[in-house]
């Protein structure tokens, strides 16, 4: 029955607190990746000279060259890739980024981050690991820290031969070699460390936790496996066709149903789990998997 015409039906309650959760989550997540990132920059980099990639670099080098406050120069510098990220990726994405980018702006202002260390390589170090996490978190919260991270998003988003830190990797190869000029080497040098410890942290925030893992089963149970998958965990399977070998018990040729599910590695303790309470003697083969799109995947933040 369709509600009376010009009136707006109250969604249920349960969709209701999904929405504000998520909303909440992700503001979490943004928030904690501006201080991270803060503690980065301020706590470690500027003190020693050394400058981050993308946007964020080019902002460090106008600072250091020309005396321009960093704070001013995240805002200018990125506006053009939130213009891009407003056309390509709509206007909430557009809305959050711009808001991240400002509040990390602010921070670098109001926050009274210590400088943590006088030693250059764990400065270079640690202070990549902030800045990577924080980059990270506001990625898995909507939002970028960075305007080329929106650009390499959508570079990723149409090919699959480059990660979103090899093509953020590609630009800072240009950003390094013009602050090898700027800084000096020895600053350049440290600072593509500093990339360096960023990208590996960036990469593990993003898809370490929750990397894809591909999963073959092959079971007597076979038909209960993929029950089990399909509806207590909700992920989709394929099923193979294929036969059993010869075994040191001797068994005959027989039909098997052969398994094969995408999993989070996240989800893999509780399938793994699962499959042993159904068939204890299941021969599990499990693989890392770089990417996956389509079918009843877990989507991962921004992609």
């Amino acid at each position: 029955m369709h509600p009376p015409t010009g009136i707006t039906p109250t969604p249920p309650e349960s969709a209701v607190k999904p929405t504000f959760r998520t909303g909440l989550k992700n503001l979490a997540f943004i928030v904690a990746g501006i201080l991270s990132a803060g503690m980065g920059l301020k706590g470690f980099l500027l003190s020693s000279h050394f400058i981050d990639g993308g946007a964020t670099g080019i902002s460090m080098l106008l600072s250091a060259a020309l005396g321009l406050p960093l704070s001013w120069g995240l805002l200018l510098i990125n506006l053009p890739f939130l213009a891009l990220g407003y056309r390509q990726m709509g206007v909430q994405f557009a809305l959050k980024s711009a808001a991240a980018i400002a509040g990390l702006a602010a921070c670098l202002v109001l926050v009274p981050y210590p400088d943590v260390t006088p030693d250059l390589l764990i400065t270079a170090v640690f202070g990549g690991v902030f800045i990577g996490a924080g980059i990270g978190l506001a990625m898995r919260g909507g939002a970028v820290l960075d305007g080329t991270e929106i650009l390499a998003l959508l570079i990723n988003r149409n090919t699959a031969l480059l990660k979103v830190s090899d093509i953020i990797l590609i630009v800072n190869i240009f950003i390094f070699g013009v602050a090898a000029f700027v800084l000096g080497v020895t600053e350049a040098l440290y600072s593509i460390l500093t990339y360096v410890a960023a990208s590996k942290t960036l990469d593990f925030i993003l898809t370490g936790i929750e990397q894809y893992t591909g999963v073959t089963i092959i079971s007597e149970h076979s038909e209960a496996v993929r029950e089990a998958i399909t509806t207590k965990l909700g992920r989709g399977v394929t099923v193979y066709k294929g036969e059993s070998g010869f075994g040191k018990r001797g068994e005959q040729r027989e039909e098997r149903k052969i398994i094969f599910t995408v999993v989070t590695r996240l989800e893999l303790p509780s399938l793994r789990e699962e499959i042993k309470r159904l068939d204890p003697n299941a021969f599990i083969v499990q693989h890392s998997v770089d990417d996956a799109v389509g079918g009843m995947l877990k989507r991962r933040p921004l992609h």
